[in-house]
């Protein structure tokens, strides 16, 4: 058996780690004491596989990646990597969209939200928090309070989906103005992505949370305006998730877009060799825009 360095895998992990923060402006720790609920993981972050997977995520950050101020058009992105409520493709679901954004003169905040290990409130939790926290530090980070969005890939997309229909209005406001979603997790019902269920709910959730945390039911009218990309060809989320909450979004009547690929699978992100990866980004650029000028 080959033996391998243990100082070796260190200086990798820590150039990885490098890599995926390079041209970050500030990382912030999301809770300042005790976040409201406990995931109970215990075993430190283990950080895999190149470009960026992390696991065992207990201690929830963000990530800020400001455009250049003479780009900026003041809107903000929280990012919600994806990874089945089990881990977090933060490359080429959080920084790499980051880094596409601040081309836009958008500043992107990748979320390293906490994994629940069944405990539902907790990514929720995180995800308020951000918004939260993007909103009352706006001025100081160059952000218009009206223009902060959220944007989700897979399980991050079910994230991102609940925390555009179960925002606080409390205190400061919780509520995207706007919202991105990547081949969305949306349906806790039949059409649903079992592992992303099950790392949410648990393996015997109730009638009441399979409905409480399926978002096409919880759409209404104040719902923010969402754009919605996926494949055709997604075996791992059906595009029934999709459609169901772009329905549910029209059904009272949010300005919503849904674009759905001839083929692409699940799980490309920001990946170049997604055949319609320029096309996606042309017709989210468009969006953004107007979504902007709206506000």
């Amino acid at each position: 058996m080959k033996m391998i360095d243990a100082g070796k895998i260190s200086v990798c992990l820590l150039l990885s780690l490098m890599t995926i923060n390079m041209n970050a402006q500030k990382v912030v720790k999301l809770w300042e004491g005790n976040p409201p609920t406990n995931n109970q993981i215990s075993e430190p972050e283990r950080y895999e596989r190149e470009g960026g997977w992390v696991t065992n995520v207990s201690q929830a950050e963000m990530t800020f990646y400001l455009p250049d101020k003479a780009k900026n058009t003041g809107m903000a992105v929280v990012i919600c990597p994806g990874g089945g409520y089990a881990g977090l493709a933060v490359g080429h679901e959080g920084v790499d969209f980051a880094r596409w954004l601040n081309e836009q003169g958008i500043a992107g905040v990748v979320l390293k939200y906490r994994m629940p290990n069944k405990h539902k409130e907790v990514p929720l939790d995180d995800a308020k928090q951000a918004m939260r926290y993007v909103r009352e530090h706006a001025k100081e980070l160059g952000i218009k309070e009206n223009k902060i969005g959220i944007a989700g890939f897979s399980a991050g997309g079910h994230l991102a989906a609940t925390a555009s229909t179960h925002y606080a209005t409390t205190g400061t406001s919780t509520r995207p103005d706007f919202s991105i979603l990547f081949y969305p997790v949306v349906t806790m019902g039949v059409a649903t992505h079992g592992g992303s269920k099950s790392n949410l709910l648990g393996d015997k959730p109730s009638v009441i949370d399979i409905h409480t945390f399926s978002n096409e039911k919880q759409v209404n009218v104040n719902t923010p305006p969402t754009i919605l990309f996926l494949s055709d060809d997604d075996d791992t989320v059906p595009p029934a998730n999709s459609i169901e909450y772009y329905r549910a979004l029209k059904k009272n009547k949010i300005p919503a877009a849904m674009y759905v690929f001839p083929e692409g699978g699940h799980g490309w992100g920001m990946q170049d060799n997604f055949k319609y990866h320029a096309r996606m980004l042309a017709l989210l650029q468009m969006w953004l825009e107007e979504v902007g000028s709206n506000r």
